[in-house]
């Protein structure tokens, strides 16, 4: 058995999130107009109408609430749904920083 071994850019590391918040990288739709299947995806579908995909990419300490720090349920390679956030840019790469509460949940 191999281990994967996760390989973190310089442009990834510049950047922490704080308290609740996750730094999050796109994982873009089907490229092509066309799914994995052959299915093809009219561009009226393609526009931004819901949830997206993403990769977690560095993740805050967690919510301060009660004089306590609450843990984040998501950690760094979680692949996500979430609804909106942020848009930064960090050296040629875009990326989504989102509130913890705006992550719908993990894919597995």
């Amino acid at each position: 058995m191999s281990k994967e071994k996760k390989v973190i850019s310089k442009e990834e590391n510049k950047i922490k999130p704080l308290g609740d918040r996750v730094l999050i990288k796109e994982i873009e739709a089907a490229e092509g107009g066309k799914t994995e299947s052959g299915i093809i995806i009219p561009d009226s579908v393609k526009e931004d109408k819901g949830a997206k995909k993403g990769k977690v990419i560095a993740v805050g300490p967690g919510l301060f609430d009660d004089g306590e720090i609450v843990p984040m349920s998501v950690k760094v390679g979680d692949t996500v749904l979430y609804q909106w956030g942020d848009t930064v840019k960090i050296g040629e790469t875009e990326y989504v920083v989102v509130s913890e509460s705006n992550i719908i949940g993990i894919i597995k």
